[in-house]
């Protein structure tokens, strides 16, 4: 194994999808508190992409992840935590000169003024990346390439990569999906998430918040203005946090779609997880309202446990709700442990 890929033959069996992007290990305090007091962390793993790939193969897709991480420990838990998912990880890199990111955070919701973060990342293996040194025919073997606007931000040579695999070719793509996740802390100008505009225009499946919209370009008015701006992509996903999702398809239909109610541990990995179900949907030749279903219920499964990571519900839990009848899906309400129970006791809601 060298820096530059691994001795042995690329491994190009195509797959359902495959995902291109940093994982790190994650560092959670055991017990609540400021990283600064908190005597013990337990280790886990984090990673939009790889986040992606661990929720589609545990719901029974063939999923490849193709990233760079260190020839250290911290690279062999990573490789062995997201194959033990099911997720083929042959074309990771080992590199010998970088480290492997990782990353510390406290156990509470991102979106309060409690959480904290530390990165460790900067000269990451990950971060090495280039159009160059990685295996762009295990890259495109799979029916679908997920990306995300984190890896551009992570190096030169990473947005160079990003941008010919977002480049519109006449042959040999797969259909590039593209989460925008902006991260503001990754884009210290404001101009420099531009870029990720350009990205998501030589997709052709795009999901984007509300919010990031707004945050990153400055694009105001809804998933209408939205649309407007991101005309290029066959199909746009808006999401609106707990008020549900908007998708604009190939033939210009406008599909909407509630979020159900959830009891939130932690808002950690769920727009990750709603990339997976919506891409699942999709593999599986579901219509787009259902696509959107999906994408729901696996956010929900993400919001509703501590980790990155959640156990998605069986197919066929997911299948029953999203089928619910309009009326039904519409008073849905979720809390921890439903993907383990029965579908229909889900469907009982508490009184407000």
């Amino acid at each position: 194994m060298t820096a530059t890929g691994p001795a042995a033959p690329a491994h190009h069996a195509p797959v359902d999808v495959v995902t291109l992007g940093e994982s790190m290990v994650t560092f959670v305090p055991s017990v609540p508190g400021r990283l600064a007091d908190v005597p013990s962390f337990d280790r886990g793993i984090g990673g939009a992409e790889s986040n992606v790939a661990c929720v589609l193969a545990a719901a029974g897709h063939t999923v490849r992840w193709v990233s760079r991480v260190g020839a250290d420990g911290f690279g062999d838990h990573l490789v062995d935590a997201i194959g033990a998912y099911g997720v083929d990880t042959f074309a990771v890199r080992r590199d010998p000169a970088r480290p492997t990111g990782i990353y510390f955070r406290t156990a509470g919701d991102r979106a309060t003024d409690a959480h904290e973060v530390a990165y460790y990342r900067a000269g990451s293996a990950a971060s090495a990346m280039t159009s160059q040194n990685m295996d762009l025919a295990a890259i495109r073997s799979g029916r679908v390439l997920h990306l995300s606007g984190i890896t551009p931000a992570l190096s030169p040579g990473c947005l160079d990569l990003t941008a010919d695999l977002t480049a519109r070719i006449p042959t040999g793509r797969p259909l590039v999906s593209f989460d925008v996740n902006h991260r503001p802390g990754l884009w210290p100008r404001p101009d420099d998430a531009r870029v990720l505009l350009d990205l998501a225009r030589g997709a052709d499946l795009v999901f984007v918040g509300e919010d990031e919209a707004e945050d990153a370009w400055g694009i105001t008015g809804g998933p209408d203005a939205i649309r407007a701006a991101l005309p290029e992509p066959a199909t746009l996903v808006v999401k609106r946090g707990a008020d549900g999702a908007v998708a604009f398809d190939e033939h210009g239909v406008r599909h909407t779609e509630p979020a159900p109610r959830v009891d939130v541990v932690a808002a950690v990995g769920a727009g990750d997880a709603f990339a997976a179900g919506y891409l699942s949907g999709a593999l599986r030749g579901l219509p787009v309202p259902a696509r959107l279903r999906h994408g729901h219920l696996m956010a929900a499964a993400a919001l509703t446990t501590p980790g990155d990571l959640a156990a998605p519900p069986s197919r066929a839990h997911a299948d029953r709700l999203a089928d619910l009848d309009d009326a039904s899906w519409g008073t849905l309400h979720l809390g921890p442990g439903w993907t383990a129970g029965d579908a229909r006791a889900d469907e009982e809601v508490p009184t407000p």
